[in-house]
């Protein structure tokens, strides 16, 4: 007899055994770890691309650098570049033609007024002189072979024997052969002022400061090389020129007293007094020349010097300074940018008093609260976010700029 079973009892023994339960705990863990492993990572890329979009927002923002200005406490003083010159300098040159004979003083050397320098040998100027001589003494000959003849002819005149036609010629004679004297001796006396020439003096008390020639040398007068022999210089008084900008025209006024270094005499200070002013400002500069004038007794200064003059102006208590990078020139006329409150850009329009080169004296537009920008970018427009740099040691306010 067929067994009859259920169809379920066909399915073999190992089928019909249920997965235990640990099995499915492992399997469920396993499937939560993947999934947040998936979710880290999508986490981690969000973030990333976040981060990355911050970074460059970041970057689009410029950096500027802030400056504190504020009220400068050294407004009133005034620094300019001066010229230190002798208080008379000459360049002498010939005045005749030749060859140098000798000289008697070098550079360096201390003369008196008049004294003898140079010599030179002028034999053509010396043939012209004789020959002027003897010109001269022939026209005093017939000077006087003329005036022998018009006496004559005013007795012969008296006593009827001559017209009158004839005296006046003979008169006449005697007046063209006295002008003919007169020209020779005013040529004789050109030449001999010539003559003296031929010795090259000093025109004043003085040291050499240069010499161009030398024993033999051709001297030449008129032509290109036409060069001094020699140049004397008063050292006992200079000048110092400054050349003062417009701007402080008014403040500058003779007898005042500045102040002034040279670079071989790093600590030491002159004084000089304020001797003139040109009255007028050259327009290609835009300044004034001024004259100062120091009694140099010891030697110690040079004429040619570099000097650094100090002026003590009356201050301007209203005037910040500010460094001339700050300043950006715009439509609306002289602009610097500001950083307001809330941290955007904000231009202000300034006047400028002063510009003294790295620095500008600023007169109105400007509040010492201000923080100002330092070299702002071109593309700086008013309301735009910035980003400050660190500050720098030191690095604060307009006197690192002055």
């Amino acid at each position: 007899m067929r067994d009859q079973r259920d169809p379920e009892d066909a399915t073999p023994d190992i089928l019909r055994q249920k997965m235990p339960r640990r099995m499915k705990a492992i399997g469920v863990a396993a499937l939560c770890v993947g999934a947040g492993v998936v979710a880290l990572g999508v986490i981690s890329r969000v973030q990333a691309d976040q981060r990355l979009t911050t970074w460059t927002d970041d970057q689009a923002v410029p950096v500027v650098h802030l400056i504190s200005v504020g009220a400068d406490p050294n407004t009133g003083n005034l620094v300019l570049p001066g010229a230190v010159q002798a208080f008379n300098d000459a360049p002498i040159h010939a005045r005749v033609s030749g060859y140098l004979k000798r000289w008697y003083a070098d550079i360096g050397a201390s003369v008196k007024a008049g004294q003898l320098l140079a010599e030179i040998d002028t034999p053509d100027l010396d043939q012209q002189l004789a020959q002027a001589k003897a010109d001269l003494a022939t026209a005093v000959a017939n000077q006087h072979l003329s005036a022998i003849t018009a006496q004559r002819w005013v007795g012969l005149l008296a006593q009827d024997a001559v017209s009158r036609q004839d005296a006046d010629d003979k008169n006449g004679d005697l007046e063209a052969k006295t002008a003919l004297v007169d020209s020779a001796k005013a040529n004789m006396q050109r030449l001999e002022a010539l003559e003296s020439f031929k010795r090259i003096t000093a025109p004043f008390d003085g040291v050499v400061t240069t010499r161009s020639t030398d024993i033999g040398a051709l001297i030449t007068v008129g032509g290109t090389t036409d060069i001094p022999l020699f140049s004397v210089a008063d050292e006992k008084r200079l000048r110092i020129y400054v050349q003062a900008p417009q701007s402080y025209s008014a403040d500058i006024k003779p007898g005042m007293v500045a102040t002034f270094t040279v670079p071989e005499y790093p600590r030491r200070t002159f004084t000089a007094e304020l001797a003139t002013t040109a009255r007028a400002v050259t327009p290609q500069t835009g300044a004034q020349t001024i004259e100062l004038q120091i009694d140099n007794g010891d030697g110690a200064l040079r004429p040619g010097d570099y000097a650094q003059v100090h002026f003590t102006l009356p201050p301007n208590s209203g005037a910040i300074r500010a460094p001339a990078t700050a300043l950006m020139f715009r439509d609306a006329g002289m602009t610097v940018a500001v950083l307001a409150p809330d941290g955007r850009v904000a231009f202000k329009p300034v006047t400028i008093g002063r510009d003294l080169g790295a620095t500008v004296e600023i007169a109105s537009g400007l509040a010492s609260t201000d923080r100002l920008i330092d070299n702002p970018p071109d593309s700086l427009r008013a309301g735009d976010k910035v980003r400050v740099a660190a500050s720098q040691p030191g690095g604060t306010g307009a006197n690192p700029h002055a």
